[in-house]
């Protein structure tokens, strides 16, 4: 044998590549939503929380939250915004976009080492419908992840109905949710989130500089459910 054909055989066999559906289980997470007592926010609590996760409602103001999280029930807390973020394992920004980046700069210190999860769709309307805006960032999860140098900045959860959510007649949401972030460990987190709802699935969608096309594509789903009177969502095929 060759010195060449024993380097060979010493070389250590490659590794199977990871199962991308292989998720972890998140079943015992805290799931904090910032923005809780909007629709989006709403939807996404009382969904979550009747898939079994404890979830708290965050607020400015500490009553609006607990009133909402009355409401919605299945053990849902509400809580000020600081408050929800220092309680949460996993914290979702569901904030209205004017007000997106001074709620995240006053939530600094709460937000360090969280995994954040931005839903937010940078929008404006006129008399056409609903049309893009582009942060200075490039995208509302860019900026998350520049305001908050010190938490783990993902994207997810941009298309969906709150109409929808907050149906308590509706047992499935029949969507998909694209899932942008730069650790891979941290994307299959929030996938796995995702999948906890019942019809839902999280797919991985590239890295954060893609957010932009993605909050985007809003704006479109505006126009179609106008046209259809629809609340439609997304399924990625072949997946």
């Amino acid at each position: 044998m060759t010195s060449t054909d024993s380097a060979a055989a010493e070389k250590p066999a490659k590794a199977p590549a990871k199962d991308p559906w292989d998720l972890p289980d998140v079943s015992g997470l805290v799931v904090g939503v910032l923005g809780g007592t909007g629709p989006q926010g709403k939807g996404l609590a009382y969904r979550l929380a009747r898939a079994g996760q404890k979830v708290i409602i965050g607020s400015r103001a500490a009553e609006r939250a607990q009133a909402a999280a009355e409401e919605l029930g299945h053990g849902i807390e509400g809580a000020d915004n600081a408050e929800c973020a220092r309680r949460s394992d996993i914290v979702i920004v569901a904030v209205p976009w004017e007000g997106h980046g001074k709620t995240l700069e006053s939530l600094r210190a709460e937000l360090a080492g969280k995994l954040v999860v931005d839903c937010v769709n940078p929008l404006g309307f006129d008399k056409k419908g609903a049309y893009a805006l582009k942060p200075e960032e490039g995208s509302a999860a860019e900026q998350a992840a520049a305001l908050l140098p010190d938490s783990r900045v993902t994207a997810a959860f941009h298309h969906l109905s709150a109409v929808l959510l907050q149906d308590p007649g509706i047992e499935e949401i029949d969507t998909d949710v694209m899932v942008l972030g730069e650790e891979r460990a941290d994307v299959e987190i929030v996938q796995a989130l995702a999948g906890r709802i019942p019809g839902m699935r999280g797919i991985f969608a590239g890295r954060l500089r893609g957010a932009h096309q993605v909050e985007s594509l809003v704006a479109n789903l505006i126009s179609v459910n106008r046209r259809y009177k629809a609340h439609a969502g997304l399924r990625i095929t072949d997946v």
